[in-house]
């Protein structure tokens, strides 16, 4: 339950390794100790030290539960097992794979595998985490879209349209629930400093864009954004006035741009 001044008391990470997922959770701990439930791969190298970072902001304690975004007929059983040492009152929708964006339409198992993290496994765990909060009348989702995903660009247009689905899936679940007292938030940042993008760079050589944030700038606004019940936010904020533009330029200009 969240407490008087508004804290969480246990959160949930779906994509227990996520920088910017870790970030968020991180952010809360700042405000107040609670109980955070890591669901993660069970063979990812990075799940005792995303157990280590959190103890050390101050989590009373972190529990692990292994999870695989393509096995959907396991989510019931993830999503019950966060659900076992009470009700969750915020729950973080972060996994997902970015992949090389000219291997990827090129490749259809990889495609395939991509559209099942970032979109099908996404919407498998948003209907169950809503069943949940629904029944518990409280609670917050904060789903990790994309500013990919707000108009679909050639440069990565797989990766994209994942995104584009996920956005619309929950902005309508937050819309669903909105009677029932759980809260949704959609953040759609642009590029995001991690480790994943850091390495994507070097790999495909790649430059930063223009309005990239840290990760810790997005948890902030993810925290924030969500104890006012927003639905949707861009990271940083003044990305949203470029997608806005960008949203009605004409395809066959668009098209040129060197985005």
């Amino acid at each position: 339950m969240i407490n008087a001044v508004g804290n969480p008391q246990t959160i949930l990470l779906l994509g227990g390794t996520s920088e910017i997922g870790l970030a968020i959770c991180v952010e809360y701990l700042k405000k107040g100790p609670a109980r955070i439930v890591l669901a993660a791969l069970p063979n990812d190298p990075l799940r005792d030290s995303a157990v280590a970072q959190l103890k050390a902001a101050g989590a009373t304690g972190v529990d692990l539960v292994d999870f695989d975004a393509l096995d959907t007929d396991s989510h019931p059983k993830v999503i019950d097992a966060a659900w076992d040492g009470g009700d969750v009152d915020v729950a973080i929708v972060a996994f997902g794979l970015l992949g090389n964006a000219e291997e990827l339409w090129q490749n259809q198992r990889k495609a395939v595998q991509i559209a099942g993290i970032n979109y099908t496994a996404a919407v498998s765990v948003g209907v169950l985490l809503g069943e949940k909060m629904k029944a518990q009348g409280f609670g917050r989702i904060i789903a990790m879209s994309s500013a990919a995903g707000e108009r679909v660009r050639r440069s990565n247009f797989v990766y994209g349209s994942t995104k584009a689905g996920l956005d619309g899936f929950y902005l309508g679940l937050g819309e669903a629930l909105r009677p029932h007292g759980p809260r949704v938030l959609v953040i759609r940042p642009g590029q995001v400093r991690t480790t994943t993008t850091v390495n994507h760079w070097a790999e495909t050589g790649a430059k930063e864009a223009p309005f990239t944030v840290d990760k810790e700038q997005v948890a902030a606004l993810a925290v924030a954004a969500s104890e006012k019940g927003k639905e949707l936010i861009w990271a940083p904020g003044t990305f949203r006035y470029v997608m806005s533009v960008l949203r009605h330029v004409p395809r066959p200009i668009f098209r040129k741009l060197p985005i």
